[in-house]
């Protein structure tokens, strides 16, 4: 028995769960959708380039949050799912999911977007464990700020080694699945790195080590 460690987006879903969620929220009207549109789109490409700065994005992404009650956020993330996420579910991904469940293997989800996105993303493939970005909650309302340190690049190792710690679990033998170069310090710390739907850079960077290249969509 070991870790198996998924990314979530582009990698269990065949999307980007925030950038998505920030399109539902332009068409239903939440957010001025011509200025957020513009902003969201700009902050997808400078990730893709390896170029985000995290907190300017988190600060830009949390802010809605804030706008509105939980209550009718929660109720907004069940059309989000009707509507944005479950016809971008991969069958292989949760057949992959399955296969380490029956060896035994303990699950986990480790993601920079934020957990309010991401938690019934995750439940939907049967997994327990989510390490994400947290997003501040005071007074029963979100603030629009970060809570801790953002679960992106080195800070995803941060945050899996502080449930390692927390757990007893072990990172010996564990896999990590993802499809991007942003999540490369985590490939190289797991004894079986594993590329899925992977973006240029990644992909040649598996070739060159060769680490497994697979294809989930």
């Amino acid at each position: 028995m070991a870790l198996a460690i998924f990314d979530l987006d582009k990698t269990l879903i065949s999307g980007d769960s925030d950038f998505l969620w920030g399109e539902f929220m332009s068409e239903i009207g939440a957010v001025d959708a011509d200025t957020y549109q513009v902003k969201n789109q700009y902050f997808f490409d400078q990730y893709a380039l390896g170029q985000l700065d995290i907190n300017e994005y988190l600060e830009f992404c949390l802010e809605p949050l804030s706008q509105h009650s939980i209550a009718t956020l929660n109720e907004w993330h069940q059309q989000f799912m009707q509507s944005k996420i479950t016809p971008i579910l991969l069958p292989k991904a949760q057949a992959v999911v399955d296969a380490h469940r029956e060896k035994g293997d303990t699950l986990i989800v480790v993601t920079a977007t934020n957990r309010f996105v991401t938690t019934p993303i995750v439940e939907k493939y049967g997994i327990e464990n989510l390490l994400a970005t947290e997003a501040e909650v005071e007074n029963g309302k979100y603030t629009g700020r970060v809570a801790g340190e953002p679960c992106f690049q080195l800070g995803k190792i941060k945050h899996l080694n502080c449930w390692l710690a927390q757990t007893g679990e072990s990172i010996k033998g564990a896999s990590f699945y993802s499809d991007s170069h942003n999540d490369l310090p985590m490939l190289e710390l797991v004894e079986h790195p594993v590329v899925v739907n992977g973006d240029e850079k990644l992909i040649q960077i598996a070739n060159d080590r060769n680490w497994p290249v697979l294809d989930w969509t």
